[in-house]
């Protein structure tokens, strides 16, 4: 068992589910993107650079996605907050996934570092 699988497996559900169901989402987005685990949270790294974590909300326990580079994407979905880079992605687990928004959000950031807007190594 990997380290980062610990993260998920101390989950109750619906949140264990719904946040190894968004792990599969992110992960077959693209071969250059890795898994690894950041001040206790999964991150995705594409081309080692960090693209996106997996987090619960304090306040709500529902998870949510972050977008490392969300200043780059223009969606009414995506919370800026009192952050001026990231971007969150609330997801409430006990409905079904947007699957299409989902990837197509991933694919656009992952897009911001395929064509060079955010330089990877």
């Amino acid at each position: 068992m990997r380290d980062t699988d610990n993260y998920y497996l101390d989950k109750e559900e619906p949140n264990k589910s719904c946040l190894l169901a968004l792990r599969e989402v992110i992960l077959r987005q693209d071969d250059n993107v890795l898994e690894t685990r950041k001040w206790g949270m999964p991150c995705f790294c594409y081309k080692k650079k960090m693209f996106c974590y997996l987090w619960t909300d304090k306040k709500t326990d529902e998870p949510y996605l972050l977008m490392v580079e969300g200043k780059h994407l223009n969606h009414p979905e995506l919370e800026e907050g009192s952050r001026s880079r990231m971007k969150v992605f609330r997801v409430n687990p006990n409905k079904d996934l947007p699957i299409d928004f989902i990837e197509s959000l991933l694919n656009e950031a992952l897009d911001l570092y395929r064509n060079g807007t955010i330089k990877t190594k």
